[in-house]
C-alpha cells in the first residue's frame, strides 16, 4: 500500500493506493491554520486511510521543497517555513515521510499511470490559481540542485506584445511572470484588457463555446501566450510530452490551439512533442505523492 497526501492552502486530501495504483481509501478535510494543527491534521489523514499502519507516506504541497533539508517554502502555508517539516511529520505519525512540490507529484502521477505513460521525458504544467511545472525523466522526478527544477511559472512571458496587456506584479516579488498571465486571474485580466469586461474564466469559456467572438479572441490570445511560454521548454528540455492540469486545462480546444502555434516559436517548425490534458486531473497531486 502507498499513502499520498495533497496538502493545500485550503484543503488536505489523502489516498491509499495498492501496488497497481487502485484506490483503497480516501479522506479529505479543511487545512487548519498553524504548525502543530497541521501536524495533527496530517496524522488524522494517515490514520483515516491506513489505520493498520506500516506504510510510508508521501506529501505533495505547493511551493519550493528542499527535500534534502526537509524544509519547504509555501506562500499558502507560511507557518511551515523554516521548520524541520519532514522530521516533525515523521515523528508525529511514526512513519517514514517524503515530500515533493505539487507540480512534481502531478507530473509523476501522470507519467506513472496517467496521460504520459511510457514517455521518457515528461513536463507537467498546472494552470489554476497559480502556475506550476514539474519534470519527470525515466519515471523519476528531477528535483534540481535547489529543488527548483520545473519552476516555469516564474519565468517572464516571452515575446510579450501589446495584446497581452501590461506586466503585473507576481507573488514571488517579480513583475511579468508567466503565472500572472496564464493563471485563472490572468485570463480574467486578459479578457478585461482586450474587451473591457470583468468575467471569470468559466464564463469566458462558456461564451466562447456559445460563439461569442470576444471570448473566443481572449482564449486564442491566452493559447498564444501559453505556446510562447512552452516554446523555451521545448527548446531546452525537448520533452516527449507535456501534460496540462489545473482548472484551465479544461478550456475548450486549448491543446489544439497551442500545438498549432508553438512551432512558430520553437527551433523545430513542427515539434513532435505532444500536448495532452491530464488523465487524473485534481487527483494527480495525492496520487503522485503516494508514488514518492
Amino acid at each position: 500500500m502507498r499513502v499520498g497526501i495533497d496538502l493545500g492552502g485550503t484543503k488536505i486530501a489523502a489516498v491509499a493506493l495498492d501496488r497497481d495504483g487502485a484506490e483503497l481509501a480516501r479522506h479529505r478535510r479543511p487545512t487548519p491554520r498553524g504548525y502543530d494543527a497541521t501536524l495533527d491534521a496530517l496524522a488524522e489523514m494517515v490514520n483515516a486511510v491506513d489505520p493498520a499502519g506500516g506504510f510510508g507516506v508521501g506529501i505533495s504541497l505547493p511551493g519550493v521543497v528542499d527535500a534534502a533539508a526537509g524544509r519547504v517554502r509555501a506562500v499558502n502555508l507560511p507557518w511551515l517555513e523554516g521548520r524541520s517539516f519532514v522530521a516533525d511529520v515523521a515523528r508525529r505519525i511514526g512513519r517514514p515521510v517524503r515530500i515533493a512540490n505539487d507540480a512534481n507529484c502531478f507530473t509523476l502521477s501522470e507519467a506513472t499511470d496517467g496521460a504520459a505513460v511510457g514517455a521518457a521525458v515528461v513536463f507537467g504544467v498546472i494552470l489554476g490559481t497559480g502556475v506550476g511545472g514539474g519534470i519527470v525523466v525515466d519515471g523519476r522526478i528531477l528535483p534540481g540542485a535547489n529543488g527548483l527544477a520545473g519552476e516555469w511559472g516564474h519565468a517572464p512571458l516571452p515575446w510579450r506584445g501589446d495584446a497581452d496587456g501590461l506586466p503585473v506584479a507576481c507573488g514571488c516579488g517579480k513583475t511579468g511572470c508567466l503565472e500572472t498571465m496564464l493563471c485563472g486571474a490572468g485570463l480574467s485580466r486578459l479578457h478585461h484588457h482586450l474587451n473591457g469586461e470583468a468575467l471569470e474564466p468559466p464564463e469566458i469559456a462558456a461564451r466562447a463555446l456559445a460563439g461569442d467572438a470576444a471570448a473566443a479572441g481572449t482564449l486564442a490570445r491566452h493559447a498564444d501566450a501559453l505556446a510562447r511560454a512552452l516554446a523555451p521548454v521545448v527548446n531546452l528540455l525537448d520533452p516527449d510530452i507535456v501534460v496540462v492540469g489545473g482548472g484551465l486545462s479544461a478550456l475548450p480546444g486549448l491543446c489544439q490551439a497551442v500545438t498549432r502555434r508553438w512551432g512558430a516559436w520553437t527551433l523545430a517548425a513542427e515539434p513532435r512533442t505532444r500536448l495532452v490534458v491530464a488523465h487524473h486531473g485534481a487527483e494527480s497531486g495525492m496520487r503522485g505523492a503516494a508514488r514518492l
